[in-house]
């Protein structure tokens, strides 16, 4: 019987892919409340009337969450990164963003 390879696999595309969406979700938690809370940026993310801001807040948060995950992917698509570090990283970033989506908690940071 022939000696079988092995290769190691990487779990960066997958870390990446992880990170990347609680990068998104924070980033949709913060514009949110940047939206709320100033007018300016309200009216800057306005992409479609009838949505209002809601709009480019959503769109926006899309486009941060594919380029993080475009960038750590190409960064990591070789390397074996922690699980432990990327695991407790996005369950924190994913926190924030649910957080700052969290009318109560809005309205607190504006001082409402």
């Amino acid at each position: 019987m022939a000696d079988a390879e092995f290769t190691a696999s990487v779990n960066g595309p997958g870390a990446a892919a992880v990170l990347a969406a609680s990068i998104g979700g924070f980033a949709l938690g913060a514009l949110a409340l940047a939206g709320d809370a100033a007018p300016s940026v309200a009216h800057l993310l306005i992409i479609w009337k009838p949505t209002g801001p809601l709009s480019g807040v959503t769109t926006v948060a899309i486009a941060v969450w594919l380029f993080a995950w475009l960038l750590l992917a190409g960064l990591w698509r070789r390397r074996d990164v922690s699980m432990t570090i990327v695991g407790a990283s996005s369950a924190a970033l994913m926190a924030g963003g649910l957080l700052l989506t969290f009318p109560p908690f809005m309205d607190l940071l504006q001082g409402k």
